[in-house]
């Protein structure tokens, strides 16, 4: 077992901010100019992070948490006039291109009809095969590159369903199937290998320019892969399925603070008595991996290491599920053997039982403290600043809250009135900055502001509602906002609070 350890973070302050919400001329926020903008923005602010939800390609619903895969990336992302630079594209191209009606808001459907026709312009264009980097590419990523071009491949030329949906011989994976479709389906593997070689070469230029400006990521990593991956197509002996490859219990929370009737995630549970057999080899190579695109990984729903709600796979809710003993300190051991210099940091909300605070504290991974959470009752509230431990990272609110001017609008009363004695402020019109300003002040070592709340936006910019499906992930940050009145604001509060 792992002694306690100190703290591997030093008092610093960041900016939550979904790739897809930066701004961009094609549809959804990109790896390009206003990219390496808002780095020089971050700076500029004397800020330390950038956090970013995951980037892995988005399936049904659009959900970043809902991905093809848990090692690509998503190739709306990709930045269209660096395509251009490089001579794959012409602007006259892309200005012929309809991206979506509304600049503040991400229109999927419409990318998914025609980003991709786009990309294989590119692709079609590219003499990438023959490039060192790509070779190099391709033997650096081999043990999973293959399997998730050729689900992709094979998925496109079943309509896009899930892979349940295929035909047995390719959805059991049989040697004989396997290879035909590789021959038959050549190109298309290509371009979906191309796909990824441009996307990471991007975000590797990204990343470096951020380091260069003393700038680090954090990232988002899932604790479940979506049963629509290649992952689980590839590996289903690492996941609570039959003989037949179909689920037999699957992953969600129950009724909590956002559901009357739980979250259904549907995700697969993983076997965990394989994995440890295997010494977490499927999670080791996960966590190297994405160590080496981020420089801190934030764990989501960190609390199944230690226990997890399993439900069956067939149930319509969330209410019957139960619940049971994940692998703790086990999986942790490995994930830090494989992590490297990489930080953590745990994402501990839900119900937190004694054992999973044990877990964590443990661990040394920082939790979260939430300051949205904080007024709905007395006291009491563990969410309250003066219940801050240094150990944790405290935000206004996450990327499944609304905004903090949009909660002070919509919450009750009794909710406002506390929130006023406690920040010390007259009306309730004064309540987001003072929130924020409790958050920079907070003994957390780190704080995470939402981009949304420094640019003082209401619920129209919210950027997801759990529980509920359709209309999330697709906010935007408009044009011109990064002004320098703001980066002054935000750099003054970072300095008032020695972050």
């Amino acid at each position: 077992m792992m002694a306690r350890k100190k703290s591997e973070f030093e008092r610093a302050a960041g900016i939550l901010l979904p790739v897809s919400s930066l701004p961009s001329n094609y549809g959804i926020g990109t790896m390009g100019r206003c990219a390496y903008e808002f780095v020089d923005f971050l700076k500029a602010a004397g800020q330390h992070y950038w956090q970013v939800l995951p980037v892995g390609p988005t399936s049904y619903g659009d959900s970043p948490y809902q991905s093809f895969s848990a090692f690509a990336g998503n190739p709306y992302f990709i930045d269209l006039d660096t395509l251009c630079d490089e001579g794959l594209l012409k602007k006259s191209e892309l200005d012929a291109v309809k991206w979506g009606e509304d600049p503040s808001c991400v229109d999927y459907a419409q990318l998914y009809a025609v980003r991709f026709d786009v990309l294989r312009k590119a692709f079609s264009r590219s003499r990438h095969q023959s490039e060192p980097a790509y070779i190099e590419f391709c033997k650096d990523n081999e043990d999973w590159l293959p399997d998730y071009c050729l689900f992709m491949s094979v998925k496109n030329s079943f309509g896009g369903v899930e892979w349940q949906k295929w035909d047995d011989d390719i959805r059991m994976r049989r040697p004989d199937t396997l290879a035909k479709y590789r021959r038959e389906l050549a190109d298309d593997i290509e371009f979906w290998s191309f796909i990824q070689y441009k996307f990471f070469c991007q975000w590797s230029a990204l990343r470096d320019y951020a380091h260069e400006k003393g700038i680090l990521i954090i990232g988002d990593i899932p604790i479940y892969i979506s049963m629509d991956s290649a992952d689980a197509w590839a590996n289903t002996d690492q996941f609570w399925m039959d003989e037949e490859r179909r689920p037999v219990k699957v992953a969600g929370v129950p009724p909590d603070y956002f559901s009357k009737t739980g979250q259904l995630w549907g995700n697969p549970l993983y076997r965990w008595d394989v994995m440890e057999a295997s010494d977490f080899a499927w999670w080791r190579r996960r966590i190297s991996f994405a160590s080496r695109i981020y420089d801190v990984l934030r764990i989501d729903h960190f609390i199944g290491i230690v226990r997890y709600y399993a439900i069956d796979a067939d149930a319509d809710n969330a209410i019957n599920g139960e619940w049971l003993q994940g692998p703790s300190m086990k999986l942790l051991k490995a994930i830090d053997e494989a992590r490297g210099a990489t930080k953590i940091i745990a994402e501990d909300l839900g119900e937190v039982v004694p054992e999973v605070r044990r877990v964590q504290i443990r661990s040394g991974y920082p939790g979260m403290k939430v300051l949205q959470f904080a007024f709905d009752s007395d006291a009491s509230n563990v969410f309250l600043p003066h219940h801050h431990g240094e150990n944790f990272i405290v935000y206004t609110g996450t990327h499944d809250n609304d905004t903090t001017i949009g909660l002070v609008d919509n919450a009750r009363p009794a909710v406002r009135r506390f929130a006023r004695e406690y920040l010390g402020v007259k009306r309730s019109a004064q309540l987001p900055e003072a929130i924020i300003r409790a958050a920079m002040a907070s003994v957390c070592h780190t704080a995470i502001i939402p981009m949304q709340d420094w640019l003082e936006l209401g619920t129209e910019a919210r950027i997801n509602r759990p529980a509920i499906l359709g209309g999330n992930w697709e906010w935007r940050m408009g044009q011109g906002l990064l002004t320098d009145g703001l980066c002054d604001k935000i750099r003054k509060y970072t300095l008032t609070y020695g972050r």
